[in-house]
């Protein structure tokens, strides 16, 4: 016998083991039980990205517009449910917001921080509301695993604590985009920018100073007759031949006639001052690469990696939105279907989706000619429920 089972048997049946990563005391050390804040200014990032950035800004609003307007479908087990609670939640989820518009706030969230935050109010144990929380109001608190036992909101220096882990609900739904450095945080896709949004900004600032200041004029008269100085009958014609015929959007570009030994020298930009153009353009192509944004759709010169524009929003929709909000859709299942039943599940109607609609048709008409397939195994196929009383659906 085995002198671990002698001294059980001797001292009484042990306390049963409990589910957990051998790992989280390594992150309960790390950590240290004390509140981890987000590892960076995210109201600068939104300030100097979102608010300031052209790129920036039109890559959130496309992205979170169109993952927001892509349905959302209940199923039980494989069927479809079209009438419950759930959905009328997601729906109307509470009195000031519409469903699109709370989850565009969330995929904004997600876009601008790395992380969004749900919050469900329940009355009597079921969900009547759920509200959208800014993430830079909200801390984790790790429990003494290491892993968040709660969150805390704060505003105007008053907090609210959030306890996960209980019984029932947990009342916060954290959803993160991957980051490999941070086990509590997600990382956002405008931080792989910072580079190129700095530049992009600075560009920008450079070019409004020019404009501003006029830091260099479009050139200069030289006086080479006599001894190399106007008088001041003669300046004070030059100067006003200038102002009346040349100042101007009307005068833009007109000729100047010279003479008596007038010589004109222009101070215009030289192909490699202009440099800065191109550096900004490919600043807002690497923005828009860090979001997934194909950069013909925000009209950047330079970029035809797509065939058309068509090619270029399909790619979009396949590479960027329908993963995110495939994966938001699980997420919010997998929070709220235990309160409504066990066996439910959130996932995205991409049919209703106009941009694949393309895709869709040839789908459609392939499945159209497999004549060795019954009517359920195209439905399957495309994602539908078989039909028990459908057309063929008896045939082997």
């Amino acid at each position: 016998m085995r002198i671990d089972r002698f001294f059980r048997r001797a001292g009484g049946e042990a306390a049963p083991e409990a589910k957990a990563s051998r790992t989280g005391p390594l992150v309960a050390l790390s950590s240290v039980g004390r509140p981890v804040w987000t590892p960076r200014d995210y109201a600068a990032l939104a300030r100097e990205g979102y608010t300031r950035n052209p790129v920036v800004y039109r890559c959130v609003r496309t992205i979170a517009e169109a993952a927001a307007s892509v349905p959302l479908l209940l199923y039980r087990g494989e069927s479809e449910v079209e009438r419950h609670p759930l959905l009328d939640l997601l729906h109307r989820p509470n009195a000031g917001q519409t469903g699109a518009g709370l989850l565009e706030a969330v995929y904004g969230h997600l876009l601008v921080a790395g992380n969004a935050y749900l919050e469900a109010v329940a009355v009597d144990g079921r969900v009547r509301e759920l509200h959208a929380l800014r993430p830079d109001r909200m801390k984790v608190l790790p429990g003494p695993s290491g892993w968040p036992e709660a969150f805390e909101y704060t505003v105007g220096g008053r907090s609210v604590r959030f306890s996960q882990g209980g019984e029932g609900l947990s009342p916060i739904l954290h959803l993160t985009l991957f980051h490999p450095l941070n086990d509590h945080y997600g990382f956002a896709p405008i931080e792989a920018a910072q580079t190129s949004l700095d530049i992009h900004n600075a560009a920008g600032a450079w070019n409004k100073a020019l404009l501003d200041n006029a830091a260099r004029p479009s050139g200069a008269l030289v006086y080479s007759g006599g001894d190399g100085t106007l008088t001041a009958d003669q300046f004070e014609r030059l100067k006003s031949e200038l102002e009346e015929g040349y100042q101007g959007a009307r005068n833009a570009g007109r000729p100047l006639l010279l003479e008596g030994g007038l010589d004109w020298r222009s101070m215009a930009l030289s192909p490699k001052d202009m440099d800065f153009i191109e550096a900004k353009n490919q600043a807002a192509r690497e923005i828009a690469l860090a979001f997934g944004v194909p950069p013909m759709l925000l009209g950047i010169p330079g970029d035809n990696t797509y065939a058309n524009y068509q090619e270029a929003n399909r790619a979009l929709w396949r590479q960027t939105v329908l993963p995110l909000v495939a994966r938001t859709a699980e997420a919010i299942g997998g929070w709220l279907a235990p309160v409504f039943g066990d066996a439910l599940r959130l996932s995205l109607d991409a049919d209703r989706v106009e941009a694949l609609s393309s895709e869709r048709e040839v789908l459609w008409r392939r499945l159209e000619a497999a004549s060795f397939l019954t009517d359920n195994e195209k439905r399957a196929a495309v994602g539908y429920s078989p039909r028990p009383d459908g057309p063929g659906a008896d045939r082997s």
